[in-house]
């Protein structure tokens, strides 16, 4: 039977994991923390940063030698922003390219001028957006440069078909912001909304609590819409 969507009929479960590294597997980890806790219907969510570092995208920056691009670039980045550090803009120049980090430098520049903001990662792209500097994740992570998973949808994919759990690849802030990168099922614009209103308070926990996997429950059967469940 399908399951009613709304704050009220959802429960939170943050599970606690090992020190997950490259030589883990999305599937497996899954599979592992959540077999005996997630049931059909459930979602299960994952944090994009420890997806990525399974994929091998935590960058040491001590390996990134940055150009003059990158060092001029930096200075004019929002200092809150992960590319205001010149290896982490060294990253972003490797991942989508020279000219496509100019014009993204180029529309910041027309936008700064009319008041519009945004631009530069509207046009640099969904990579250079997720790429968290040093310091956003877990020891011994947390000098390294963690890009963004690759292929997050297919990733979540591979664990429903593999698991039979619906899968989230999400990208979660403690500032309220809340990205879905990556589903194994087709979400409509309402579920998706729904997903970030109840993860703004991000339970994720990447640092020492080691909590970078989430069960959403759904805790009554209703006139919901989740494909497949039942």
């Amino acid at each position: 039977m399908p399951y009613r969507w709304n704050e009220q009929n959802v429960a939170i479960l943050r599970i606690r994991t090992h020190l997950i590294t490259e030589n883990d597997d999305p599937v497996d980890v899954i599979h592992r923390y959540t077999k005996d806790i997630a049931a059909p219907g459930d979602l299960v969510g994952i944090a994009e940063s420890v997806v990525a570092i399974m994929q091998g995208r935590a960058i040491d920056p001590d390996t990134v030698k940055p150009g003059i691009l990158a060092r001029v670039l930096s200075r004019f980045a929002h200092p809150d922003s992960s590319i205001s550090a010149v290896r982490s803009m060294q990253m972003a120049i490797s991942e989508v390219g020279v000219s496509r980090i100019l014009a993204a430098a180029l529309c910041a520049l027309v936008g700064k001028i009319f008041g519009i903001k945004g631009l530069f990662f509207r046009v640099a792209g969904h990579e250079v957006a997720q790429i968290d500097d040093s310091g956003g994740t877990m020891p011994p992570f947390e000098r390294h440069i963690i890009l963004g998973p690759k292929q997050p949808d297919r990733v979540a994919r591979k664990v429903w078909r593999q698991t039979g759990l619906w899968t989230l690849i999400l990208d979660v802030n403690d500032k309220g912001s809340v990205d879905i990168l990556g589903s194994s099922l087709p979400l409509k614009p309402h579920q998706a909304e729904f997903i970030k209103g109840i993860l703004k308070s991000n339970p994720f926990g990447n640092d020492d609590q080691k909590t970078p996997l989430i069960v959403i429950k759904f805790l009554k059967p209703g006139a919901g819409d989740i494909p497949g469940s039942r």
